[in-house]
């Protein structure tokens, strides 16, 4: 077989990440975002996540077995690493849902050993369809394992509250919590208001520890619209792959998902789903 070698190798970045079926968001949001902003994505699922419209459209959960996981990784670094000798070299890793104490422990021991560059966290704590002990587990384990080896992590307002122990109510209180998971986790923290916190605008916080920027958009309806949240950390995970700074990551991720939001997708659920493609 020949390989083809184009004169300029696209930015490769890869997700750890649960499918959701309904295609609105995981797995299948972060691939159309890495797509829309011209990176290679590469998707290793963790999860397969269908939500059910016989019980209110509530999550099932049905976990990968480990070691698949554990083989996607293999197969992904072995092709795309550091030691691959690819022409684009895979150091930007967004890690989305990962549902169990096991799956943290296996995603922690690629990430030990990933030599990634840039790990994109989206804190997702409390997934619906999961007992409550087991999900406060893998929240703790998240915590423990996955959150000091981020250099990015993009907290809603419950994973902020969780993260920084603080109650956000306001643009202030959001601020104090991008700056308290940043001297958490030591990464860059992009804190998500959205459409939660009173105002006209969707409000977000970025923090790195030296720059506090507020990123404003006038709010797009008054419901959170399914994929908004893993699309906005896997455009901060496409800028970094392309070689962004961490800054103009978030302002260019913030950008990208007031677009897909405004150009939504509407379905027979009761939630829409945001369009990737909505920007162009």
């Amino acid at each position: 077989m020949e390989h083809m070698t184009s004169a300029v190798a696209p930015a490769i970045a890869l997700t750890i990440a649960g499918s959701e079926a309904t295609g609105g968001a995981g797995a299948q949001a972060d691939l159309k975002t890495f797509q829309e902003l011209g990176v290679f994505g590469i998707a290793n699922l963790t999860c397969i996540v269908s939500f059910n419209p016989q019980d209110n459209w509530n999550h099932r959960f049905v976990p990968v077995d480990q070691q698949v996981i554990a083989d996607q990784l293999e197969a992904t670094t072995a092709a795309y690493g550091a030691a691959s000798g690819a022409p684009s070299v895979l150091d930007t890793v967004k890690i989305g849902m990962l549902g169990s104490p096991a799956t943290i422990s296996t995603v922690e021991n690629a990430l030990t050993d990933g030599s990634f560059r840039h790990v994109v966290l989206d804190p997702v704590l409390i997934c619906k369809g999961q007992e409550p002990g087991h999900a406060l587990d893998t929240d703790q384990a998240l915590k423990a394992q996955i959150l000091p080896l981020a250099t990015f992590v993009t907290p809603n307002h419950f994973e902020a509250e969780s993260l920084s122990g603080l109650t956000i109510t306001d643009e202030e209180s959001l601020k104090a919590a991008a700056i308290r998971i940043h001297e958490i986790s030591g990464a860059a923290v992009l804190a998500k208001g959205g459409v939660r916190l009173e105002g006209p605008d969707a409000v977000d916080v970025y923090y790195d520890g030296e720059t506090l920027e507020v990123l404003r958009a006038p709010k797009v309806g008054e419901v959170a619209v399914s994929g908004a949240g893993c699309s906005l950390a896997a455009a901060v995970t496409a800028e970094l792959a392309k070689g962004a700074a961490p800054l103009e990551a978030a302002r260019t991720a913030k950008a990208f998902v007031t677009a897909g939001i405004k150009n939504r997708v509407s379905s027979g659920a009761p939630f829409d789903a945001l369009w990737q493609g909505g920007a162009s």
